[in-house]
């Protein structure tokens, strides 16, 4: 904690000092409580969308039977982006009602609605039962999950980060990207048994329905954890201002707090392109790249995928860690140079089709990835002051992954069958890394800092006693630096 930091909490005083009250002491317990209800939410998410990644193979056949297996898989993934469409408008709906209402009550509706999308996936009948039906719900199933999810992330990374103290706020934040994996194990572990155990008749016909109706249970689970949990110290402390304010005079409405942020909302857009696409390119796309493309075996391909995200998990929370060490920008930086110097590397190892030379073209990839999965929890939400921050990053994050992350597994995979260049995974990867290292330089660092608008938050009472002491003596530097100044003038 620095006097920068403190800096930035005077700003929203009347009066130039801090006092006891305006520190939060985090309670362990419940940062705990609350990581673990968050990152529950994200695995079930992901759980969601990668097991319909996994497996789009078997659904192209299931719900687009007539066609080609090239136009199977750009249907099943066209399918997966009409999902993205909507993001924005959950995000729109959600974001700033949880600036009002609460991150929890919005984050618990988000679980629910989530949950109901992905299991009634489970149930719809085959092309082969009610025809054109058929797609035409999966498409409905999969609007739920887009708008559902359009409040999710935002909200789940605005949760963890105004509960976690600014020492270590990195490493909290990395445990909803460390959920975001179990999410993707889960699903790749569950796609795969099936694979291995059922006989492609037996998949075709029932398989496919197992791994969406888990998420039933799953989404119940997750509803009540979530409705245990406290309203974060942040939003507490704002609503009471907030009340505080408009009782004093009329306050300005979303949309116009929302203009006032264009910086912070470009520099999002930015960072989360260059995440999403990464990270649907690396744990979406290649499965299917693999098996569909390169006529690798489709067990192998998700084995690997598999083994990969196992290894990812540490990796990230080691990034997390050392964001607040060395700063978000410098490992985020690593994260853009090495995607652009290593895409075409990584890609020509995974175009060997033999398994050692395409887990380390997978892992390179990986690696990087954790870069972003690590430190963008933490980063993304430090963007923009607490007032609107849901909203703010709901709107934002959704916006970008919806025009570039959803979209990449569908325009790599027409890029791919339009030029045949099986480079094509490639190369889009390195547009991307240019376009973050752009909005990773422009990012103002906050590691170590309080969050935008919110007082310091520390550990122990220590921590928030020494803060004092050192607000308190820069308080008396500034008072000795400008009474000379006012002599002066006087």
């Amino acid at each position: 904690m620095t006097a920068f930091g403190n800096g930035l909490w005077r700003q929203h005083k009347q009066d130039n000092n801090l006092s006891s009250s305006d520190i939060t002491v985090v309670d362990h317990s419940l940062l705990k409580r609350s990581v673990s209800a968050m990152a529950l939410g994200n695995a079930m998410e992901w759980f969601d969308f990668g097991v319909y990644s996994y497996i789009a193979v078997t659904l192209g056949k299931v719900f687009f039977p007539a066609s080609s297996p090239s136009a199977q898989l750009l249907a099943t993934f066209g399918t997966f982006a009409a999902a993205f469409v909507v993001r924005p408008i959950g995000g729109m709906v959600f974001g700033p009602l949880g600036d009002r209402i609460g991150r929890q009550r919005v984050l618990a509706m988000t679980m629910i609605m989530m949950a109901l999308g992905t299991f009634a996936i489970g149930l719809i009948p085959s092309y082969t039962s009610i025809g054109i039906l058929a797609p035409v719900l999966l498409l409905v199933a999969r609007l739920v999950q887009g708008f559902s999810t359009g409040g999710e992330y935002g909200g789940a990374a605005t949760f963890i980060a105004e509960f976690s103290t600014d020492r270590r706020r990195g490493f909290m934040g990395s445990f909803l990207e460390f959920g975001t994996l179990i999410g993707y194990v889960l699903g790749a572990g569950t796609v795969t048994l099936l694979t291995a155990l059922l006989s492609q008749e037996a998949l075709l016909s029932w398989g496919w329905r197992i791994p969406f109706l888990i998420a039933g249970p799953l989404g119940l689970v997750g509803l009540y954890i979530r409705m245990k949990l406290e309203e974060t110290p942040a939003f507490k402390k704002q609503a009471e201002a907030r009340e505080a304010e408009d009782k004093a005079r009329p306050q300005p409405s979303f949309i116009q707090l929302l203009v006032q942020q264009w910086k912070p909302l470009l520099i999002c857009i930015g960072l989360v392109l260059i995440f999403n696409v990464t990270d649907y390119m690396a744990l979406s796309y290649l499965p299917s790249y693999l098996s569909a493309t390169l006529h690798f075996n489709e067990t192998h391909g998700l084995f690997l995928v598999l083994l990969v995200m196992l290894l990812m998990m540490p990796m990230t929370l080691l990034a997390g860690r050392l964001s607040d060490t060395v700063g978000r920008k410098p490992v985020m930086l690593v994260g853009c140079i090495g995607l652009f110097i290593l895409s075409i590397p990584a890609l020509l190892l995974i175009r060997t089709g033999t398994m050692l030379p395409v887990f380390c073209g997978l892992l390179i990839i990986g690696v990087l990835l954790s870069c972003f999965t690590g430190v963008m929890p933490s980063a993304l939400p430090a963007l923009f002051p607490t007032r609107i921050r849901y909203g703010a990053l709901a709107i934002g994050f959704n916006i970008s992954v919806s025009l570039f992350g959803g979209t990449t597994p569908l325009i790599t995979a027409w890029l791919v069958d339009f030029s045949g260049n099986l480079m094509m995974p490639a190369y889009y990867l390195m547009g991307a890394s240019l376009i973050g290292a752009v909005a990773v330089l422009a990012l103002t660092e906050t590691a170590r800092q309080p969050l935008l608008g919110s007082a310091p938050s520390v550990a122990t009472q220590a921590e928030a006693h020494a803060i004092l002491r050192e607000d308190a003596a820069n308080l008396e530097a500034d008072e000795v630096c400008y009474a000379p100044e006012a002599v002066a003038r006087a």
